[in-house]
């Protein structure tokens, strides 16, 4: 995968159960699309209002097809509502980044 879109979410620290639970959602739904998912990553200590989703492509327009897909498939709308009904997600950012090869998931 050589492009990584990270976004940052600043979420109700109160519906921190309810952005887990659309987190996990997104578990089956973005590979089903086409998106290669590294993950998704809760608050643990410090800021207790920003979440991070990262989601891996081959290329921006393998983004733009998983984009297509992602709106015609049923449980990401689904999903979206879920989260726009709860007001869950304050604030969404995306960013898109590139791996500088050889650094990417080396162990200790």
């Amino acid at each position: 995968m050589t492009i990584t879109c990270f976004i940052r979410y600043r979420i109700d620290p109160f519906q921190r159960d309810a952005f887990k639970t659309y987190a996990e959602n997104w578990g089956r739904i973005i590979p089903r699309c086409g998106g290669y998912l590294v993950g998704y990553f809760l608050p643990h200590e410090g800021s207790n209002d920003i979440a991070w989703g990262l989601i891996a492509f081959p290329s921006l327009a393998a983004y733009e097809a998983y984009r297509a897909r992602l709106k015609a498939d049923a449980e990401g709308r689904e999903n979206f509502a879920f989260a726009q009904e709860r007001r869950l997600i304050l604030s969404e950012e995306r960013s898109f980044t590139e791996v500088v090869e050889g650094t990417l998931g080396i162990a200790p």
